[in-house]
């Protein structure tokens, strides 16, 4: 339910506690040159990073934080609903990666990549916001979100790659409101 991450701690490896569904909170010691901790989030200071959240995360919105990591919430199915602030340019592959009880998110303007399996298998997911400076939309990132009936892709889209919305069962309607179609990489 736990974490406390020592002072000395300078590697913690991508996706170590993930799918650890009764964290709660995580603590890095005073004098971690490398991390720190802040609502209930696990961050790589230098970079800036989100490395692993919880279901009780608040992702800090003093611009400690630009990017949410790889599997950053993967597997963290008691998540329910998340702020990302204005700080966040980038969320990287896999970033809420079987988040099954989400169920609706608002990607700010300031994000401009959302990168493959973002949202992967987040099959209660029924409301998305995406960024209106979204550039790309990575390949699968809505892979099975099962509960998506419809989605707007905003006009500043210029590459979506591979398949996004595979295993969407019951998405009836995407809008693009690109004028110029968006580049469809993979």
């Amino acid at each position: 339910t736990a974490i406390v991450i020592p002072a000395g701690v300078t590697s913690i490896g991508s996706a170590s506690f993930s799918g650890c569904t009764g964290l709660t909170s995580m603590i890095v010691a005073a004098g971690n040159t490398v991390y720190h901790s802040s609502g209930n989030c696990l961050i790589e200071t230098e970079s800036k990073t989100l490395i692993l959240g919880c279901k009780n995360s608040v992702i800090p919105t003093d611009g400690s934080v630009t990017s949410i990591g790889r599997l950053a919430f993967g597997g963290c199915t008691g998540l329910t609903s998340i702020t990302i602030p204005d700080s966040v340019t980038d969320i990287f592959p896999s970033a809420f990666y079987g988040c099954t009880g989400l169920t609706s998110i608002t990607i700010p303007d300031s994000v401009t990549k959302m990168y493959a399996y973002t949202f992967y298998e987040c099959v209660n997911l029924q409301s998305v916001e995406l960024s209106d400076n979204l550039q790309l939309i990575g390949d699968m990132s809505f892979y099975k979100c099962q509960s998506l009936t419809e989605m707007t892709i905003p006009a500043s889209v210029t590459t979506i790659d591979g398949t996004p919305f595979y295993d969407c069962n019951n998405l009836s309607s995407v809008k693009c409101l690109a004028t110029t179609p968006p580049k469809l990489g993979n």
